[in-house]
């Protein structure tokens, strides 16, 4: 029941109090004409005596009136309030019987949320400063050894050493230059201006630009771009290139054979606390049902409830990702791939660019049985 659904606490006090005074005064009455009538001689101390009792009757319920209707209600406020201030943002406000409360509990509870996704975005932000400071710094340091390592190979293969030899070292010097390249990605602020991009028509592109290279593989591959996507915020180029990235990802992640990708974006209302229902795709059947667990997603504090704005999402049929490890995938060297199959970075990259765009990234199961790694960006 919603608190605009629930009774208001002065309501719920005057009707009882109401029937407490009324009740009170036909007791009082009948309990005074059958004392007069039992005992006329000793009716006053009948009287006296019975309305005693009935005093302490409704003291006693309108004690235990006042405790279920505000005392009680009022304490788990203030005790959720309390554990918020002693720094338990997980501290949640329940719910309660009348209007008044239950508003008042929903508020404190949005606040805490508003506190938490203040609280994450600068954790977020200083751990992107930091770990990008130190990425560009070691990416500088290393760079040039490998350039001096790389001169060096060239001369042992021109002296006519062992093939074998320089080529294996040759490769593995490719190999770190790749992971340096990606550090120096990761590190690389953009400082082009955001403007506003056709999102729909960057997801089409994107997709279009893959299937052209055949860099699907064979998996089956859809695009699912709704009508009327709102424009964004952001860089085309970088959104292009992290929508590539994930696509690329999605299809290492798919069985060639029989995997199935899909990548597509759509308007959406961003609730970070809600689960709304699943849209249909234009493939579901007529009678799909996909029910979906309310977690809490990542969010920024200039995201009003219910923000419109663009949902890209990029689905496969992958093993997936498991929900432990669903906030630790976007950290700098976390992967879930075998050694030497990764760097952990792209994943990284993909969300110090959508942070920097002033979107939010996330991933779920995907309908598919595999991940799904979604982006949303407000309205332009």
């Amino acid at each position: 029941m919603t608190p605009r659904a629930k009774a208001a606490l002065r309501t719920e006090l005057l009707f009882y109090l109401s029937f407490l005074a009324a009740f009170a005064i036909l007791v009082g009455v009948a309990t005074s004409l059958l004392a007069l009538a039992a005992a006329p001689r000793q009716g006053v101390v009948f009287v006296v005596a019975l309305v005693a009792l009935e005093v302490g009757v409704f003291v006693l319920y309108g004690r235990s009136l006042v405790s279920r209707l505000v005392l009680r209600p009022l304490d788990r406020v203030m005790a959720a309030a309390d554990a918020v201030a002693d720094g338990d943002l997980d501290a949640r406000a329940p719910d309660a019987d009348t209007r008044d409360f239950a508003t008042l509990a929903e508020r404190l509870n949005r606040m805490t949320d508003r506190l938490l996704d203040a609280q994450s975005q600068l954790v977020r932000s200083e751990k992107l400063a930091s770990v990008g400071r130190l990425a560009a710094g070691v990416a500088h340091e290393v760079g040039n050894p490998l350039g001096a390592i790389g001169t060096y190979v060239e001369v042992l293969r021109r002296r006519g050493s062992d093939q074998e030899v320089t080529a294996g070292i040759a490769r593995e010097l490719e190999r770190m230059d790749r992971i340096v390249r990606s550090l120096l990605d990761y590190a690389r602020p953009h400082d082009d201006p955001l403007q506003p991009v056709d999102a729909a028509r960057i997801t089409a592109g994107a997709f279009e630009l893959l299937r052209a290279q055949g860099a699907f593989h064979g998996a089956r591959a859809e695009l699912d771009v709704a009508p009327h996507v709102p424009p964004v915020l952001g860089r085309a180029h970088v959104l292009e290139q992290v929508l590539v990235n994930l696509v690329l990802n999605a299809v290492d992640a798919a069985s060639p054979s029989e995997g199935r990708i899909v990548v597509g974006a759509r308007r959406w209302a961003y609730e970070p606390g809600r689960a709304p229902p699943v849209p249909r795709r234009a493939s579901d059947p007529a009678p799909a049902a996909f029910p979906r667990v309310a977690e809490r997603r990542p969010s920024r504090v200039e995201f009003a409830a219910g923000q419109p704005g663009a949902l890209l999402f990029v689905a496969d049929s992958g093993p997936g990702v498991a929900r432990e490890d669903r906030d630790k995938v976007f950290e700098p060297f976390y992967t879930t791939k075998e050694p030497g199959h990764g760097t952990g970075l792209g994943l990284a990259i993909v969300a110090r660019a959508v942070d920097e765009m002033g979107g939010v990234v996330w991933v779920d199961a995907a309908r598919e049985g595999g991940a799904a790694f979604k982006m949303f960006f407000p309205a332009a």
